[in-house]
């Protein structure tokens, strides 16, 4: 577990992650409606050296970023969905491209197509911009992520 104390923070936690991705990672992030985690996506696609601006993709499902050295960054938003549909093929198929990392919000909709080796970043509001981050790893690729978050000193 680590703390983060401002919004920078977030972004920059973020972006130490995304330098250190490789492709065909997967991140989970759960935490309430204003918990940060666009802000830590922005971040993150930041230090995958994605040009574009980062949008939460809340009213659109997924949106897709280029990012540095033929990377690609999937952010799926699966708030308003109780069931995926064919969002859940689309994953699936962008789930097994090395060269995309994927981060899912909201993932209940689709919890059966998400395999098992993850990281899964619980974010929780305790103040205005305090943020208490608590992370669980499935699979070595993800411990290595996991010690990355919890080396981050806010």
């Amino acid at each position: 577990m680590i703390q983060v104390f401002s919004e920078q923070a977030m972004k920059e936690l973020g972006a130490i992650i995304g330098a250190s991705l490789a492709g065909h990672e997967l991140i989970e992030l759960v935490g309430d409606v204003g918990a940060g985690k666009t802000t830590f996506v922005r971040g993150l696609a930041q230090g995958m050296g994605v040009e574009e601006t980062v949008q939460s993709p809340s009213f659109t499902i997924s949106r897709v970023y280029d990012a540095a050295h033929g990377k690609r960054l999937a952010h799926y938003d699966f708030y308003r969905l109780e069931q995926a549909g064919i969002m859940a093929d689309e994953l699936s198929e962008v789930l097994h491209d090395s060269d995309t990392v994927v981060v899912v919000e909201w993932a209940g909709a689709v919890a059966e197509v998400l395999p098992r080796e993850r990281l899964t970043m619980v974010i929780t509001a305790l103040g205005e911009n305090e943020r208490r981050i608590t992370v669980k790893a499935e699979g070595q690729g993800a411990a290595a992520l996991e010690r990355t978050i919890n080396d981050f000193s806010a």
